[in-house]
């Protein structure tokens, strides 16, 4: 199949927009799959996954192909809940158009921002599909509001209702000037109904009005009062699209099977094939100024980046590849740039939900998963050997709730660890590490429901009985002034004994993370320990100093130091690192750091002042407030997570049950010298 015939694209949206039905039903109408797969019986294609059937909610990313009009639409089904936000930041990385769905009644909620950002970090073409519009309170003018005032997506509607709630019946497609009704599974074609006809004309008008700012050939047949032939609509509109200065819209109602397949043809007509996407760009791996370039074509240099792992119980260790340029075979060997490894690809699997099948090559466009990566993690490049580049890595959100893991025995034990360096490798926003004072073993995450998740998989996917804890912060250390440090390490054993000698200075670093600087001269400490330093200092921030926290945000001058011809040894100055740093960093200032979460919450009027109090007493800070559809407000606000945990229960009484919220990291914060010894005293 042509390239320009081939679309990869993702579906996501705020939880319970509907995105994952969406999904079922384009799978359906292609006719991929002959039975409707529903969300709520734990049916869906899309969601096969043990805990998402349980639970009713997309929890990994899963992939499938379709064909719809001598098109291939590869399609990325993404999480909706906040807990996962890593799936869809990997996946927009990797897809070349975005679908973002929108409940009719819920409009544009917090995770639908947070997607929008996502998708507008990597450039991300996108149309917008209004769903549930045959539900009560569904107002579809409301929505395209809120796209324009919080997105700033500069929407335009492809189609309008015919009808909202329970009188919605249809929609009408001011391009082609029709209507088109549905009753379940049958759809009538017809002319427009003559009390909607002016509704349709200004909906066209609007098309036409927008496009006339990108467009010259359509600006001069508007203000000549001249028909624009729809061809050139759809031509101007794929243009605006693919430059992200318009939006698309389309509406219906997944679930009743109404709009899918005009969502279809929008997809081919506006969203773009790897071709419109164009080149790559990656880093020369020996001079990161210098750019390297990959055309979509089978004739470029292979290059492809990995963006997902998964540990399959029938093929093991599956590397999931977006294939950006040149031709890869099965039995090939390719180059991981960022690792400095060679890599086998044993085999390569297409992937369709849950099932797979086997192939000899994988093209430019292709999405596939290979067996045999023994080096390759997510964000990791793969490319030709002999024309190595570094393509742009994804962004990994921090972890930010943690809980104590222990099991039983000892054979548990093994397995356990086992579980947790599989689950680590899957999940590039999953951590765990051994508290090296108490010898337990913490795992981290993004929220209460990804670390549930976890230990539900732990113990059904790898049959470990594991006990958790209560969730508590991932707190971080840092410092708030300067300090210098000095450690002279000096033992004389008999023997050969350990000499090294580091003075250096910490730094406050927010803006640029942990950086280290040598600025030792006249060779007071040869190169060769230099390293052995930088060492010992990342195995001290690991570790921590006051509470065995991370440590981040410090920059790191090596001053001056002294050695010993025989005595000085790289472990000795590794040692040596790791004390002076400790020392400098107990004289800065040291302090915790919390992450602070952006809140959401949607609630009746009359709720407003107690739960705006209830923030107050949570150390939240009101961003703003606005106020939406039938008298509701929507509350922005930041409160640390350290006061959120149990908040959906206290949410709940304040409000009677009739107030929602949702959340998503924001920014680590410092403590004040107070909180920070309350939490250490509680440790």
């Amino acid at each position: 199949m042509s390239l320009q015939k081939v679309r990869n694209i993702g579906l996501a949206a705020h939880i319970d927009a509907g995105k994952t039905t969406v999904t079922e039903r384009m799978l359906f109408f292609t006719g991929k799959t002959r039975k409707i797969g529903e969300v709520h019986d734990g049916q869906a294609v899309m969601d096969f996954m043990q805990q998402e059937k349980e639970r009713g909610i997309t929890i990994a990313s899963a992939a499938i192909s379709c064909n719809w009009k001598d098109h291939q639409i590869n399609i990325i089904d993404t999480p909706g809940h906040i807990d996962f936000t890593i799936e869809v930041e990997r996946c927009m990385r990797v897809i070349d158009g975005l679908v973002a769905v929108f409940c009719a009644v819920g409009g544009v909620e917090i995770q639908s921002e947070m997607v929008w950002g996502q998708a507008d970090r990597y450039k991300v073409p996108r149309i917008a599909f209004i769903n549930k519009m045959d539900r009560r309170g569904a107002d579809f003018y409301e929505c395209i509001k809120q796209l324009d005032e919080y997105l700033d997506a500069y929407p335009v509607p492809f189609e309008i209702p015919i009808g909202q709630g329970e009188d919605f019946k249809g929609t009408i497609c001011p391009i082609d000037n029709i209507a088109v009704l549905y009753d379940g599974f049958d759809r009538v074609v017809t002319d427009v109904p003559g009390e909607l006809r002016e509704e349709c004309k200004e909906a066209r008008l609007k098309i036409i009005e927008s496009l006339a700012d990108f467009n010259d050939e359509i600006l001069h047949l508007y203000l000549e009062n001249m028909e624009v032939p729809n061809e050139l609509l759809r031509k101007a509109a794929r243009d605006a699209t693919l430059k992200l200065l318009i939006t698309p819209v389309f509406c219906g109602s997944a679930y009743t099977n109404k709009g899918i397949r005009l969502l279809l043809d929008g997809i081919i007509d506006y969203l773009p094939s790897p071709v419109d996407v164009g080149a790559v760009f990656g880093e020369d791996i020996e001079n990161p100024e210098h750019v390297h370039k990959r055309d979509p074509s089978i004739h470029s240099p292979f290059c492809g980046l990995a963006f997902k792992l998964i540990n399959d119980s029938y093929v093991g260790h599956q590397t999931f590849v977006r294939i950006y340029s040149g031709e890869l075979k099965s039995g090939a060997t390719v180059y991981n740039p960022g690792k400095r490894e060679r890599e086998r690809v044993n085999r390569i699997l297409k992937i369709h939900a849950q099932e797979r099948e086997d192939v000899d090559a994988a093209y430019p466009g292709d999405i596939v998963s290979l067996i045999g990566m023994k080096y390759t993690r997510t964000g990791d490049t793969l490319c030709d050997i002999n024309k190595p580049l570094l393509l742009e890595k994804i962004f990994i959100p921090p972890s930010v709730v943690e809980q104590k893991i222990s099991v039983q025995s000892p054979e548990d034990e093994a397995k356990l660890g086992k579980a947790l360096r599989k689950l680590a490798l899957e999940d590039p926003a999953f951590a765990y590490r051994i508290d090296k004072e108490t010898d337990e073993t913490i795992i981290s995450g993004m929220g209460e429901l990804h670390i549930d998740v976890i230990m539900n998989r732990i113990e059904t996917e790898f049959d470990v009985k594991a006990i958790g804890g209560a969730p508590s912060v991932a707190f971080k250390e840092t410092i708030m002034r300067e300090a210098t440090g000095e450690t002279k390490l000096a033992k004389q054993t008999g023997g050969k004994g350990q000499y090294a000698h580091c003075v250096m200075r910490l730094e406050p670093n927010p803006v640029a993370g942990f950086e280290f600087v040598d600025h030792i001269r006249n060779g007071s400490i040869p190169k060769d320990y230099i390293p052995s330093i930088e060492k010992g200092i990342k195995n001290a921030m690991e570790e921590g100093v006051l509470a065995n926290f991370p440590i981040v945000d410090v920059k790191v001058v090596l001053l001056d130091g002294s050695y010993h011809e025989v005595d000085s040894s790289d472990m000795a100055f590794q040692k040596c690192g790791s004390i002076c740093f400790k020392d400098a960093f107990s004289k800065a200032a040291p302090t915790l750091l919390e992450p602070i979460m952006k809140f959401s919450i949607n609630t009746p009027e009359e709720f407003v002042g107690d739960i705006i109090n209830d923030v107050s007493i949570r150390r939240g800070s009101i961003n703003s407030m606005v106020q939406i559809r039938g008298g509701a407000q929507t509350i922005s606000c930041n409160i640390p997570l350290k006061e959120t945990f149990g908040y959906a229960n206290q949410l709940r009484n304040i409000s009677s049950g009739r107030a929602t919220y949702s959340m998503e990291f924001k920014e680590y914060a410092p403590l004040t010298e107070k909180l920070t010894q309350e939490v250490l005293e509680g440790l």
